[in-house]
């Protein structure tokens, strides 16, 4: 194959997944929209890769009525049928798996062996909910006026998710089917950078026997076709998965007209190493934590916290080994890390390094192949040395391969580091000591913490931030609760009622 040929295999996936077309899906069927006009970009020369035009008012109107019509058809269904119908998504998801992972890597410069392990963990998460649909149970509360109290967990109606150009078929897996499974029907709106994927989802799950219109998924920005989902009548619970300031002007929105939000935003994660830790092992952790996915990743571990007794060997040691790191060729199965998504992002990572640069830290970044294009959006795997905890680029997050050493004395100021951020998603701690292990797990403030790990997830697993990380768990059984509401039923069973117990006095 050519080399950095994203253009020809996106044309000729888009041809064999999507018959060509492109736009919003709409009841089942591709439409084009009647909006402005989105310049999908690749990301490793910055050339046009495909225009596309995105969803304008009547499109997004017609997909928010249907799907709640569709609704309706899905919840008469029962648990049993919806989880048969869930299931069949996955064997269709494996039957396209290369043609999806070439896709995905060609809209978004993730390398070929990401997006195929991606692709491959959205067919496991449609089994999971899958399993869920005849389970979501109610309980019994015995009320002392004698009365029989049932409490159903019912779905909401419609879900709006909107979702990031980080990782689109997997946020889109992962947010889509518990929702599905919950009940409820799903109008999803991935980045106008990364649509298609996402698009193909949709047609594989209504191949796999989803009710017409129950997934639908309209492109465009959010600026625009995103505001028009939010202000439908029909939206019962915006779930969104992006940046900070994204994320909190969804949830405003969505406030503002009494609809509840999940909202799963950014990190800033401690990757805290003491000196007793596995040497080996946490240098590999350390590049896991940041450089995969080309930094482009919620949970990275930006912040990379060394005890002073290691610190300058540490460093040393990640400096050399993230020259090792193959950049190249998205498509070539040997590429281990490509370029940053999007000229936006590229533009973002480049002034936090120049502010790095200005705060005075020593800019440690690996060469530059000489083989990869001009003007693509490429960033070599980078370390920041000699940064303070409060500087600019160690608080702000930077969603690129860049991460800032930082030293610690003790325990105590390690956990104050890791702390010191408005950001609560991940952590992780490298020690031999288990002790230690447990007490800087419980003290960090973070939804999710490694302990000599990072970066593993499962879609059976809470995840989730506090503070600036958002609100709200989009996996694991307590998502169920967040895509369901409860209805209490007081059923009468004395033989004469006791009027006025307990009544509310409003």
């Amino acid at each position: 194959m050519t080399p950095f040929s994203a253009k020809a295999v996106l044309t000729a996936e888009v041809t064999a997944l999507l018959g060509g077309r492109t736009g919003s899906l709409l009841n089942g069927e591709i439409i084009p929209g009647d909006g402005a006009i989105i310049t999908l970009q690749d990301p490793t020369n910055g050339e046009a890769l495909l225009d596309y035009a995105s969803a304008g008012a009547g499109l997004i109107a017609e997909a928010t009525s249907s799907a709640a019509r569709a609704q309706g058809d899905w919840q008469a269904l029962s648990g049993a049928e919806r989880g048969r119908r869930l299931w069949a998504i996955a064997p269709l998801l494996r039957q396209y798996a290369e043609n999806l992972a070439r896709l995905e890597s060609a809209q978004t410069g993730k390398p070929l062996r990401d997006t195929r392990t991606e692709v491959a963990r959205v067919a496991e998460m449609a089994e999971y909910w899958a399993g869920w649909c005849d389970k979501i149970e109610g309980r019994i509360i015995p009320v002392p006026s004698g009365h029989t109290v049932m409490v159903k967990r019912e779905a909401l109606g419609v879900v709006l998710a909107i979702t990031p150009w980080n990782a689109p078929i997997f946020t889109a897996g992962w947010n889509v089917f518990p929702a599905l499974a919950a009940g409820n029907a799903v109008v999803l709106k991935p980045s106008e950078f990364t649509p298609l994927t996402s698009l193909v989802l949709g047609s594989l799950a209504e191949q796999a026997g989803l009710p017409r219109g129950l997934f639908q998924v309209i492109a465009g920005p959010g600026q625009g076709t995103g505001t028009a989902l939010l202000a439908a009548p029909e939206i019962a619970k915006v779930v969104f998965v992006g940046g900070v300031a994204a994320g909190r002007a969804v949830a405003t929105s969505a406030a503002a007209r009494g609809v509840p939000s999940l909202l799963e935003l950014g990190g800033k994660s401690a990757n805290i190493v003491f000196d007793d830790a596995d040497f080996a092992s946490a240098i590999q952790g350390a590049q896991q934590a940041i450089y995969a996915g080309s930094g482009q990743s919620c949970v990275a571990g930006s912040r990379l916290l060394v005890q002073c007794r290691l610190h300058d060997r540490f460093v040393a040691a990640l400096a050399d080994a993230q020259r090792r790191i193959r950049l190249g060729d998205p498509m070539d199965a040997a590429t281990e890390m490509g370029p940053v998504a999007n000229a936006r992002q590229f533009a973002h990572v480049r002034e936090l390094l120049a502010a790095g640069a200005a705060s005075g830290a020593a800019v440690l970044a690996a060469e530059k192949p000489a083989a990869l294009p001009q003007g693509g959006f490429w960033v070599p795997p980078t370390l920041l040395a000699g940064l303070s905890n409060e500087a600019r680029p160690a608080q702000q997050e930077i969603f690129g391969p860049v991460v800032a050493a930082i030293p610690f004395e003790d325990e105590d100021e390690a956990v104050t580091l890791a702390n010191a951020t408005s950001f609560g998603l991940a952590g992780a701690v490298w020690t031999r000591d288990l002790g230690r292990a447990h007490r800087v797990a419980a003290r960090v403030r973070a939804g999710t913490f490694w302990v000599n790990g990072y970066r593993t997830i499962h879609v059976s697993v809470p995840f989730g931030g506090f503070g600036a990380s958002g609100h709200g768990r989009s996996s694991g059984q307590e998502v169920l609760t967040e895509l369901t509401q409860s209805k209490a039923i007081w059923i009468e069973a004395a033989p004469e009622p006791a009027l006025g117990f307990g009544h509310r006095p409003d």
